[in-house]
């Protein structure tokens, strides 16, 4: 799966029904392929929208 991730963020035209059936040939359902790209590309999204902004996600802030 976490092959699938970098390939799905790095070279998503490389995804063919070959690969997901080879994720279906170590376990993975429709739902939970469905499921990890959709996780996948919302990561994707965040991470650039927050680049493309300059915000940090988890900026240094002392505990309360």
């Amino acid at each position: 799966m976490l092959d699938f991730a970098h390939t799905v963020t790095t070279h998503v035209h490389e995804v063919s029904p070959r690969v997901l059936d080879g994720l279906r040939g170590h376990g993975f359902s429709d739902e939970d392929i469905l499921d990890a790209v959709q996780i996948i590309g919302f990561f994707n999204y965040y991470t650039r929208l927050a680049d493309a902004l300059g915000v940090d996600p988890e900026p240094d802030t002392p505990p309360s």
